[in-house]
Parts: structure tokens; sequence; C-alpha cells
């Protein structure tokens, strides 16, 4: 069966058995083996890499690719590290790349070694046909990302910028996929991305015997703070970005969402509903609990993270009523921020690449759509590059695709790699 795998679903496939694992919190498996994978490839074809390694393991990988024309740089970006993955939760081995019922298993399937693949064999076909893309080209492979870039394009960004000379627009992951519209197809372009805001709480009391009465139990205050942030119904408030994807799924699901409501109407869109529910409103969800040490002793400190996504510009307004919620005796820490993205569903890239998925798949309409997680285009963006979430896939009606971001059993269809390999090969050699 191998043999007869595409380019693209090989190179996903080499990947997927790099275990470049990202625990997060400094601890990782590294990405030198896959960083060094498509170094090679990308030496290969004739282009001059540089790669970047600020702690040791965590390596970048950056190369340009001379286009036809003058004009502003496209970077087109990925990254190579992957969340945990538990084999005992999975039906297949999440290293093995495995190949079942037409599509491609393990972890990186979506998230996001199948972009990866995309662009090294999109490269692959023009580079090795003589042609070139109609503008240059920043391409990268990053370090760390779902830790937050730290490492990686955050790193790649201060130290070195002028990398990035000329670039005006990116392109990246969770973005282009297809999702069922009651039985039409539809593609999601991601503009923009949700603010993000890591937090820890703390809490203090006494320690003591757990035999004793404790009126002031750190664990039962920190207990109250999480559950307060935790059930916090944060209200709707519709961006420029939202409002244009309700309004355009409510005409094509004939809905009115003034009737119905926002929340209604992103319902029926589909498996990627899972996916814009979440871009409606703040959310604040306790991810960490650590406290105590002993079964009979009351500690002295307890602590949770808490995983905060605020709508561009809400940061700290959510903040504030987080200190509120929690009350004054609750410390709260700062772990780790990063600022959220809105762009325009308009100009030359958007109109190409709608044009190009109209092409590839006739009369299926493209939406802009607000992401609740945050790509490595956040770190772009502070060099004044507008990046865009498009990873083009055509997926089947009945595959969750949204479930399969650090989910288990993360699968892709292969025709679906084929299909946005061709899709992408088509942007770069006319954009």
């Amino acid at each position: 069966m191998t043999d007869e795998l595409s380019r693209t679903a090989r190179f996903a496939q080499d990947l997927i058995r790099f275990p470049s694992v990202n625990w997060g919190n400094g601890r990782s498996d590294g990405e030198t083996e896959a960083a060094g994978y498509v170094e090679a490839e990308l030496q290969r074809l004739g282009l001059r890499t540089r790669a970047f390694e600020p702690e040791p393991g965590r390596v970048s990988v950056v190369a340009r690719v001379e286009g036809e024309r003058p004009g502003p740089a496209l970077v087109v970006h990925g990254h190579t590290d992957v969340v945990p993955a538990d084999p005992a939760n999975w039906s297949v081995d999440p290293f093995a790349g495995e190949i079942r019922d037409g599509m491609l298993w393990g972890r990186g399937a979506v998230d996001m070694k199948d972009m990866d693949a995309m662009i090294l064999a999109s490269l692959g076909s023009i580079l090795e046909s003589g042609r070139r893309p109609a503008r240059d080209l920043v391409v990268a492979f990053f370090a760390d990302e779902e830790a937050g870039g730290v490492h990686g394009a955050h790193w790649v960004v201060d130290h070195h910028p002028e990398l990035f000379e000329g670039a005006t627009e990116a392109i990246s992951e969770v973005g282009g996929y297809s999702t069922d519209l009651h039985g039409r197809r539809a593609y999601l372009l991601q503009t923009g991305e949700k603010a993000l805001l890591w937090i820890r709480l703390t809490a203090r009391g006494p320690a003591s015997h757990g035999s004793r009465l404790v009126r002031d139990n750190a664990i039962t205050r920190l207990a109250e703070a999480v559950a307060a942030i935790g059930r916090r119904d944060w209200p709707i408030r519709l961006t420029s970005t939202t409002q244009a994807l309700v309004d355009e799924l409510g005409r094509l699901l004939d809905l009115d969402p003034h009737a119905v409501g926002a929340d209604a109407v992103v319902r029926e869109a589909g498996a990627a509903s899972s996916f814009i529910l979440p871009t409606l409103r703040t959310t604040t969800n306790p991810t960490v609990l650590e406290a105590g040490y002993k079964h009979n002793v009351v500690p002295d400190t307890a602590s949770a993270l808490v995983d905060i996504r605020t709508l561009p510009g809400e940061e700290q307004a959510v903040l504030d009523e987080v200190r509120e919620l929690v009350g004054p005796d609750i410390e709260i820490e700062t772990v780790h921020t990063d600022i959220g993205l809105e762009n325009p569903f308009e100009g030359a890239l958007v109109e190409r690449i709608v044009a190009l998925l109209g092409e590839h798949d006739p009369g299926a309409p493209v939406l802009p759509y607000l992401m609740s997680g945050g790509t490595d285009n956040k770190s772009l963006a502070q060099l004044g590059i507008r990046g865009y979430g498009f990873a083009p896939l055509q997926l089947p009606p009945e595959l969750d695709f949204p479930a399969m971001f650090h989910g288990v059993d993360e699968r892709v269809p292969l025709a679906a790699l084929d299909f946005g390999t061709g899709v992408l090969t088509d942007l770069l050699l006319t954009y």
C-alpha cells in the first residue's frame, strides 16, 4: 500500500513517524528529526536553508524561494511539533503513520504534519518542473507551536526578522477545510484568531493535620475560584468576522440570526460548529490542578492553570472580571499571553483563494471564520505580516474534523491531502 501513496501522503506519513511531542512547560521530545527531514527535502530541491536551535532539540528551519516577479513575499509556514498521544487510548499506534480506510492515521495527521507535507509536495512539484512560484516565498517549519512558539516562531521573529524582509502576508494551518451545510459543502478560511491568556491561580492557607477543623482550607478556596471561572457563561459578542460568518451561514441555511440567535445558526454548520461556537464569546477553561502531597495533611497552597481565550482586544477587561470572580484572596499570575488577530475577508490573497477553491470545487462557497485557538501567525503579526489559515482539505461530511485536533485517533483522508496539494500548488504558482 505504501508504494501507491502520493508524494504528499508519504511525506506526511514519514513526518508522523517522528514523535516530536511537545508536552509544554519546557518539556519536549524535540523537533530535531522532523526538522532535519524537511530541511533535507528543501536542500534536495536546491534551496538554501537556515536552521535555528535556541534550546537543545528545538529546531526551526527557514528557506527562501525566488519568485517569478518582484513584489511582496508570501510566508508559507507550518510547525513540526505535536501534542502528546497516549497509545492506550488509540485504536492504532499514534506514531506509526498507519493507512486504514483510505485515511492516514497518527498524531499530527491534521495538526499539522498534513500541511507540512503539502508544502513540501507543492514546492517539489513546482521546482522539479523548472517552474518558480509567482512571488518570493519564505518557507518556514517552526518548533514549539504547541506551547506558544516561545522556542519557535516567536524566537525566530525576535532574533532574525530579516528572514521575513519584504513579506506582507502568510498562510498556515486551520483554515481552508470544508464543512457540510445540510448537504452543501462550504469552505472556511481562517481570517483571525482569539487572543490567548494563560493564568495560574494560587490559594494559600495554614498547613494542618487532616483531622482538624480547618476553616481556611487552601484547596477549598481554590476549588471555589476554579468553579466560578469554569462556570462563567460569557456573553455572545460578534466581531466583524463572526458577524459576517453568522450572516452568511444564515443565508445559506435559510435561518434568521436575529430570530434564532447566532449560536443556533452556528450549530447548524456541520462538524465545524464545534470550532466556531467558542469564537462567539470568551472562554475560560480550568485545565490543571496542583495541591497537596499526603492524605492526612491539609496543604498550605493550591494552584490551578486556566486557559483563557478572549476576543481580540478584550484581554484586560476579561482579566479584570476574572479577578472579581475569584476574589481578592486568590493570587493570579499571568503565565503566557499572545495577541488576537482579525484580518479582513478581502484583498488579492483572499480573492485568489476563493477563486481557486471555486475552480477545484465548483459552487462551494468560502466563508471567513475566527479561530478559537492560535497559530504561529501571531508571531508573524509582530512584523506586520497578515496571516491567514489556509490548509485546504476537501473532507467527507461524516468526518468530525475539529475532533481530530489534539484528539484520539487523529486522521486525514488521503484524497484530502491530494486535493489540498493541488490547490496549494496552484496558489503558489498564480498568486
